[in-house]
């Protein structure tokens, strides 16, 4: 079946090569109108499958970021679409002859999306797909199989399977799908599972997105309000109980500010979350897996020397605990030998680093795998981009986390183990379309003869012009 409808989006794509503008508008607004339809059941489908999973964080980051997308998309889709300008090479630039890139589809995009936010992941991919006239197959994540279901009602009734097709199912079915021979596959997820996918395709020769994640890394300066820090980065932390792919993964504090950052999260936390268990407003852990996955980074760092402190402010016990919702907790003393500082965590746990000089941070994260975001915090300009300058990351936020995301005018993407290649916006709109160099030569026959034999003096000072310092 996946294989009928990919023969069937590649054919469509070779009788409709170049869709032009209103036929991409069309597709947005048909996106639109799906998400107005369904934005109520969206946030529903999503609970279900988290066990519990608050409807206004789902409408915030699965529903109204989509929006965002298509309405930035759409703005701008006429001015990415022109034709784009470049220098002929001399000497025939100097008698009409032009160069350009013409922006053309690649032909059928797979989209592999993960669990943690579904709709937007999927979603949010597909617009900027679409916009560059490309058809898509979507093999949504078997961790939330009821909204991968809702997807595949909300694309069945709004999209022809020539145009987009879902097909959810098993990890199995990923298998296949990810060894189809796409024009382009994109893929949301963990490294591990990357490395399968990137070999698949490569049997095929097929280029890839790869959306990872990785341990993105925090740096508080001496320099930053710790109120201020606590509250931006624990908001950015517990949304979605830390599932999400640029959460902050890790924090470096200079020694002296330890116990009063210790203090000042407990606050932060408090005032955010007064409770967690009977709390609609935070999110369970989506599956028994993953939730004994977090147990056993703790376990582990407990039994390496670690201490680990747990935020509950209003004294809950474990028998309150509903579905798989996790208190949050901070690792002081974490190492390198624990499982929680080699593995990205997905979860409401945060391992605390202290320094004593700004050098011995940055130090620690460039000796590790390039992250997807890294954050810093401070009010000191020259430290800034000392920070800025001397690291590599997929994206950063100054003063925040994780809002790096959704600047729909900046490339999202990693480097290195935590992805490659962008999506979002303009970079988005290239990634996947082909940028055709086209030639015009001048139309002027006279001007050619210069360059055919018999070569003549006039052909000696055309070279004479090129070959110099």
């Amino acid at each position: 079946m996946m294989q009928q409808t990919l023969k069937s989006q590649q054919l469509k794509s070779i009788s409709e090569p170049i869709p032009d503008l209103r036929v991409r508008l069309n597709r947005l607004d048909r996106l639109l109108d799906m998400m107005l339809e369904y934005q109520e059941q969206i946030p529903i489908a999503l609970a279900e499958d988290f066990g519990h999973r608050c409807h206004k964080v789902s409408r915030f980051s699965d529903v109204a970021a989509v929006f965002d997308s298509i309405h930035y998309i759409k703005k701008n889709l006429k001015k990415w679409m022109k034709p784009e300008s470049r220098h002929a090479t001399p000497p025939f630039n100097l008698v009409g002859a032009k160069a350009y890139i013409q922006y053309q589809p690649v032909g059928v995009v797979g989209i592999i999306s993960p669990w943690n936010y579904p709709f937007n992941l999927t979603y949010g991919p597909l617009a900027i797909i679409l916009a560059a006239g490309n058809r898509a197959m979507i093999k949504p994540s078997e961790f939330t199989p009821r909204s991968s279901a809702l997807m595949k009602t909300m694309i069945t009734k709004y999209f022809d399977t020539d145009e987009v097709a879902v097909f959810p199912g098993s990890a199995d079915i990923g298998q296949e799908f990810s060894a189809l021979h796409f024009d382009h596959l994109l893929f949301t997820g963990s490294t591990a599972v990357a490395k399968k996918v990137m070999a698949a395709a490569a049997r095929n020769l097929v280029p890839v997105t790869l959306e990872l994640g990785g341990k993105s890394p925090v740096i508080v300066s001496d320099s930053a309000d710790l109120t201020v820090v606590a509250d931006r980065l624990w908001y950015g932390k517990l949304m979605n109980a830390g599932q999400t792919c640029i959460a902050p993964d890790y924090l470096f504090i200079e020694e002296k500010s330890l116990e009063d950052w210790i203090q000042i999260s407990k606050t932060s936390i408090a005032s955010m979350y007064p409770s967690f268990f009977s709390n609609n407003d935070y999110t369970s852990i989506v599956n028994e897996g993953h939730f004994n996955r977090l147990n056993r980074y703790l376990d582990d760092a407990k039994d390496k020397g670690a201490r680990v402190i747990e935020f509950n402010p209003s004294n809950e016990n474990t028998t309150e605990r509903v579905h798989h919702k996790m208190l949050p907790s901070i690792i002081l003393g974490a190492t390198d030998e624990m499982l929680v500082m080699q593995e990205e965590i997905f979860g409401p746990i945060l391992p605390i680093k202290t320094y004593k000089h700004l050098d011995e941070a940055i130090d620690y994260i460039n000796n590790h795998d390039r992250p997807l975001g890294l954050y810093y915090f401070g009010k000191n300009k020259a430290e800034e981009n000392h920070v800025l300058n001397n690291t590599v990351s997929g994206g950063v936020a100054v003063n925040d986390v994780i809002f790096q995301f959704v600047q729909e005018d900046l490339p999202f993407g990693g480097i290195g183990p935590s992805g490659m290649g962008r999506y979002h916006g303009i970079e988005g709109f290239k990634t996947f379309s082909n940028p055709r160099g086209v030639y015009k030569q001048t139309p002027l026959e006279v001007a050619l003869k210069i360059v055919r034999p018999p070569y003549g003096k006039l052909f000696d000072q055309v070279l004479s012009t090129r070959i110099k310092k």
